[in-house]
């Protein structure tokens, strides 16, 4: 199978993240290779829901501890869960945290990522090839997302859960 590569930015706002989505459909990346996890202010209770709304794109909602309650698109749910059901989530990482260390983000950008989240930041996730990756870094650069990060994705199943 293909290379696994990934991109990773902390948006500081919801309209942000969006606008680089936006810029990212429009230079026709594919959005099932996108992810995008932030804070759900639309509810304080502990949810959990799986929903499939258009274009293929899953959204998940539920409470993490150590962030609370949040909202993740995108291939990234699948991992998220793959790391509570493996109950690697250990120490000082959340399972969402978990999930990008197992993904193979550095615990220190990692921390980064789930302290951005606490603050009610967004992260934005892009994978593919590295040649995709790249070209998403570009597209995403443009749009003002703060601390972007190239990693080379180490799970040997992520081509699975798209």
């Amino acid at each position: 199978m293909g290379e696994h590569n990934a991109v990773i930015a902390i948006c500081t706002t919801h309209a942000e993240a969006e606008a680089a989505i936006k810029e990212l459909k429009r230079a026709a990346f594919n959005v099932k290779k996108l992810s995008i996890v932030g804070k759900d202010y639309h509810t304080d209770k502990h949810v959990v829901g799986y929903y499939n709304i258009g274009d293929g794109i899953k959204y998940w909602g539920t409470a993490i501890p150590g962030i609370g309650t949040v909202l993740i698109a995108g291939p990234l749910i699948g991992w998220v869960l793959r790391a509570l059901e493996e109950t690697v989530v250990t120490g000082e990482l959340t399972a969402i945290g978990a999930a990008l260390n197992s993904l193979g983000v550095h615990k220190d950008s990692v921390l980064q990522y789930e302290t951005a989240l606490k603050s009610s930041k967004f992260i934005l996730l892009a994978h593919g090839t590295a040649e995709e990756v790249a070209h998403a870094r570009c597209i995403i650069q443009t749009k003002r997302a703060r601390s972007i990060g190239t990693y080379a994705i180490i799970d040997s199943e992520a081509r699975l859960v798209l």
